[in-house]
């Protein structure tokens, strides 16, 4: 079992089926804009919507490996960590997510 961070409430989203695999997709959950991806390997992301660099949505990135990319200007965030690949540009906060009883659930 996953452990909840502290503070964190989990939150369902939706159906997994919902997703695409190998793409994100956009929610608003209490304020807050959130890209959940589903990874080609079944595995399920989650990370702030907005890049912290001009605002680009992160939810219409490319997907590579461990990484989102901006559609923006093609920097990449880490789905394990947030942190950008280039130096100077702010993290993505990211949280944890997962699959319960076919539902995305993530811990905000």
């Amino acid at each position: 079992m996953t452990a909840i961070a502290e503070g964190a409430t989990p939150t369902t989203l939706g159906a997994v089926t919902d997703l695409t695999p190998g793409e994100g997709r956009a929610y608003v959950v209490r304020g807050l804009q959130l890209a959940v991806f589903l990874l080609s390997d079944g595995t399920i992301r989650a990370m702030d919507a907005v890049c912290p660099h001009k605002g680009g949505p992160l939810a219409d990135g490319q997907i590579d490996g461990g990484v989102v990319m901006c559609p923006l200007h093609q920097y990449a965030f880490s789905f394990d960590t947030g942190a950008c690949t280039s130096e100077g540009v702010g993290a993505a906060q990211t949280y944890t997510a997962r699959v319960v009883d076919g539902m995305v659930t993530v811990d905000i």
